[in-house]
């Protein structure tokens, strides 16, 4: 088949969007597809890196892009408003036989006629919830939410299928649809590369941290910023901290809010015992998270959690605050701990005691990553893309459509 995917943001830039297009991109071109993604074009002197997903490059067809000055992460490029010209030209040509818009906005617009215009279903996967990130919008949030939430239900119902990455932000869009559209929606969460996170060589952090080898390291990935819950990790580790000695907190990644954990990090109770990596390339934050020894998650605005995927795969238990997508990875008391993620006031207190009970624990510590190396081919990347290859089938089957 031909597959044309669209995204309102990609490489260089990271992100969990941008790694999931690129792992199903390359994921379909490994299964013998002919892919094409269209996206904005990276900044002048940018160039897309292999981050590590198996699988060829696939083919680009790149949009007129610009850089936000305030409200967006530094590299993350934005579509011009109304594109046009060579890349739509460009993938009106390739004829795709499945459109998959991975955004609902200006790229799921191109999707959606460039769709109508050659005959192909579109298909749509929900990656972000779009209300959680309102509060960039300041007075504005409120409505702002309200109109995201009509607009992107009015999007769904123009679309052949919607993907959802995990089981409960199926139920909350199939709760939100009419009756008649509920059975479009099918639960597909991105997969990883299981093989390639168990073949690479970990990175002992200790020794860069200047921490010694006899440490315990809790490691958490992603970018900081509030919506990801960075300070719930650091007030647990806190509290911790303070009956084990030997425990130490990796932060892998950065953000808008690096500054204040750095100077929160220096207090006199945590100064050397917390250390921040800054932004990583992929495939070393991957490395020095697999040399960790358990990993903790709190945000509570995911849609599906790669990372706790990729945690898991590199066998570490994750201690992780319940919200969508977390209990399609950890399983309580195999692989991980799972917290009730209420009532807030006390959320940092619960996730320290997890963290308390399996620091001196080394017994139940080394059985759950036993456990969760082992059963990691659950996210394998390869039977994720099989499943979205026979969503794709049975949506260009004559009888479909």
């Amino acid at each position: 088949m031909r597959i044309l995917l669209t995204s309102e943001s990609y490489l260089p830039y990271l992100s969990g969007v941008t790694v999931s297009v690129d792992a199903q991109a390359r994921g379909l071109g490994e299964r013998g597809h002919d892919v094409m993604v269209l996206a904005p074009r990276p900044a002048s002197g940018a160039t897309v890196e292999d981050i590590g997903s198996p699988g060829p490059e696939p083919r680009y067809a790149w949009l007129p892009s610009y850089q936000l000055p305030h409200m967006a992460p530094a590299g993350y490029r934005m579509p011009l408003p109304n594109p046009a010209g060579g890349a739509l030209a460009e993938a009106r040509r390739f004829r795709p036989d499945v459109v998959h818009a991975h955004s609902p906005f200006v790229t799921g617009v191109v999707a959606r006629r460039l769709a109508r215009a050659v005959g192909s279903p579109l298909v749509f996967t929900h990656h972000t919830r779009f209300r959680d990130y309102a509060h960039y919008l300041g007075p504005l949030a409120r409505p702002g939410a309200l109109l995201g939430d009509a607009y992107v239900r009015r999007f769904w119902l123009g679309c052949s299928a919607i993907i959802a990455p995990s089981t409960e932000l199926g139920d909350e869009i199939r709760a939100r649809l009419p009756e008649h559209a509920r059975r479009r929606v099918v639960t597909i969460p991105t997969g990883v590369d299981v093989a390639g996170i168990r073949a690479r060589a970990p990175v002992d952090p200790r020794p860069l941290a200047g921490w010694p080898p006899d440490t315990l390291v809790v490691a958490s990935l992603g970018r900081l910023a509030s919506e990801k819950s960075p300070l719930t990790i650091l007030e647990a580790f806190a509290i911790a901290a303070r009956r084990h000695r030997h425990l130490r907190l990796l932060i892998i990644g950065g953000g808008p809010m690096e500054a204040d954990l750095r100077e929160r990090a220096e207090t006199p109770t945590l100064a050397g015992r917390v250390h921040l990596t800054g932004r990583l390339p992929r495939p070393d934050a991957l490395a020095i998270l697999a040399g960790s020894d358990l990993f903790a998650f709190a945000s509570r605005t995911e849609t599906q959690g790669i990372v706790l995927a990729e945690a898991l795969a590199a066998g570490l238990p994750a201690v992780a605050v319940d919200g969508p997508g977390v209990l399609d990875s950890v399983r309580e008391g195999i692989d991980g701990r799972v917290l009730p993620a209420e009532p807030d006031e006390t959320r940092s207190a619960r996730f320290a005691a997890a963290l308390d009970e399996l620091a001196g624990d080394d017994v139940g510590r080394a059985s759950m990553a036993t456990r969760a190396r082992a059963d990691a081919e659950r996210f394998a990347v390869e039977r994720r893309v099989a499943q979205m290859e026979s969503l794709y089938r049975a949506l260009v089957a004559p009888s479909h459509r």
